[in-house]
């Protein structure tokens, strides 16, 4: 078959069309309006016009959590690259598959400090998966086939495609996917190695205290792979705990979820990590606000590490068993390896285990009291989880106390529901990933739970929300604080709240308005279900205030550098037998 000669602008929409993307987010510069030009000239890719190219990405990343497909962004050189850096390196960090066309100045300009010129592979080379520099157009349909490649196999990331403006006029030769030979640099390990199987599943036949340990990269690898953990969690009857990445990859609801674990794990969660005497860790990291202090990370136990990306392995915690490969291969392959070995788990053993788990589970370590005046933060996303329990609905949250609670309270009972930013700790991200959530899925119920704070980072994205008629629900749990900063001072630095205090809000209902929005404010605990279903019931964007407890701190917490079993509960609490801090916080 013969290439199809046109222009590089009409490559880049021809190459995005070919690999299945449907949505584009973007914002338009001189350094990419020839490829504007190209979108003008057809109908099949929809474009969405974000306010911020940090809101792009993330939209993007709201985009392709939410479906599982690669999200793309689309923005201009020099200050358009840069802006992009900090959801690139978001995606990178929760392993999102993103592909970004970046603009640049044309090639005979490069070097010379050209108006708009920024060096965006270089900048992008420590926060991408992969970057490329086009410089010849007959190579562009190659590189931008071979982009999609890279981002969404092995461990999915962002990549970068860096555009110069005259290989965009140029005219060169396209090829379709099925030309372009993938590069034989670049072949993740999908296919799990037999022998470390077999050690996998030997190990797993005498567990006494064992103890699933799920990540992100189950739900990367796919509906399949949630489905095969499931399985695998009904052949063993072993309990099993999610990162904040992973929460949807196994049902909330079942009684062997202990909840969410690290650093605001609950109780039984973190104590069963610590106690377990056999860890198998599917498609998480061990990343720091999991493990605690490291030289007291589940001293007992054997681990089994099961990741599709060879770097994380034996990167932060020492590994026993290391089971490289895609997550739903090696389950499957794990299965078939139990079954062939007629496994039974040790009934009295785990029995025993259990007893031990719902012991700690009675400690019931999210309770909270609601009064009658102040609203709680935690009552108000309960609340949210309740009313919208029945119906398709997508979670966003910006970063700090609310996303904490959040991850705590909703109850996930599949996956691709849960949108945060976990690795990089973003704030600003939930409102434009809502966007994203929102376009992919536009008949879903999807709100972004905020704080206050995070909001403002990217509020102009609003604009963007009622220019598309996007009817995302924006749920600000307002308590006037930096929260999370103001819990860590109070916590850890004597009570001194140094710039945590915002003390010039705006008037959310009033701002809401202002972008053509509807706003709604909700200041006492018996109007909060009257709030949310009126939020449900508006048909467009809305943003909702609702005034929530200044002094409430997120519990339970590992404090930075404690171990599991020295978590802080909460306040005081008679229930608890543990030693009590100077701060009065009862250490368990």
């Amino acid at each position: 078959m013969s290439a199809e000669q046109m222009n590089g602008a009409e490559m880049v929409i021809k190459a995005l069309g070919d690999q299945g993307v449907d949505v584009v987010f973007g914002y338009p510069g001189g350094a990419v309006l020839p490829i504007y030009d190209a979108l003008f000239q057809q109908n099949h890719l929809r474009h969405i016009l974000v306010r911020h190219e940090q809101g792009a990405v993330h939209a993007a990343e709201g985009y392709a959590r939410s479906t599982g497909k690669v999200g793309v962004v689309l923005v201009t050189s020099g200050p358009g690259a840069t802006n992009a850096v900090t959801g690139l390196t978001d995606a990178l960090m929760d392993s999102v598959p993103i592909v970004c066309l970046t603009g640049q100045v044309p090639t005979h300009l490069i070097g010379n400090d050209a108006f708009q010129e920024a060096d965006t592979t270089g900048i992008t080379r420590p926060c991408t998966k992969h970057n490329y520099l086009v410089k010849d157009v007959n190579d562009l349909a190659r590189v931008l086939h071979e982009a999609f490649y890279v981002a969404r196999t092995g461990r999915p990331g962002p990549v970068v495609v860096d555009l110069p403006k005259d290989v965009l006029f140029a005219i060169g030769n396209y090829r379709p996917p099925e030309q372009v030979e993938q590069r034989k640099s670049y072949r993740p390990q999908t296919e799990p190695d037999p022998a470390r199987i077999a050690e996998a599943a030997d190990l797993i036949m005498h567990a006494k205290k064992p103890l699933f340990y799920g990540g992100g990269g189950i739900i990367n690898s796919g509906p399949r792979a949630c489905k095969l953990f499931g399985e695998l969690m009904d052949m063993t009857g072993f309990p099993v705990t999610l990162t904040l990445m992973g929460l949807g990859a196994f049902p909330a609801s079942d009684k062997r979820y202990l909840g969410l674990v690290g650093m605001h794990g609950t109780y039984e969660s973190n104590l069963a990590m610590h106690d377990c005497d056999v860890m198998i860790n599917v498609g998480a990291r061990f990343d720091d606000r999991v493990t605690g202090r490291v030289s007291a990370f589940s001293p007992n136990s054997k681990k089994i590490h099961i990741d599709i990306d060879p770097s994380s392995i034996n990167k932060n915690v020492r590994i026993d068993i290391p089971v490289i490969g895609d997550t739903a291969k090696v389950l499957e392959a794990l299965i078939g390896a139990l079954k062939a070995r007629r496994f039974a788990p040790d009934r009295p053993a785990l029995a025993k285990w259990w007893k031990e788990i719902e012991g700690w589970r009675k400690r019931d370590s999210l309770h909270f009291d609601q009064g009658d005046t102040i609203i709680k933060p935690q009552y108000a996303i309960e609340r949210l989880h309740a009313l919208t329990a029945d119906r398709e609905t997508f979670i966003t949250t910006e970063v700090g106390q609310h996303q904490m609670w959040a991850a705590q309270l909703f109850k996930f009972e599949k996956p691709f529901h849960w949108m945060t930013s976990g690795g990089l700790g973003t704030m600003g991200y939930g409102l434009p990933a809502a966007i994203g959530v929102q376009v992919a899925h536009p008949d879903a119920l999807v709100v972004d739970i905020a704080g206050e704070a995070s909001i403002l980072m990217n509020i102009q994205e609003m604009s963007t929300a009622c220019q598309y008629r996007l009817p995302v629900k924006i749920f600000i749990v307002n308590n006037q604080y930096m929260g999370m900063v103001r819990q860590w001072q109070e916590l850890l630095h004597g009570a001194r709240y140094s710039e945590s205090y915002t003390a010039s809000l705006p008037d959310f209902v009033k701002l809401a308005e202002a972008f053509g929005a509807h706003g709604l404010r909700c200041t006492k605990p018996s109007d909060v279900d009257d709030t949310i279903r009126e939020m449900i019931a508006i048909p467009g964007p809305v943003i909702v205030d609702v005034a929530v407890d200044q002094a409430e701190n997120c519990f339970p917490m590992i404090p930075s550098g404690a171990a599991h079993n020295e978590m802080i509960l909460g306040p005081a609490d008679k229930r608890s037998s543990g030693p009590v801090s100077e701060e009065g916080m009862v250490l368990v």
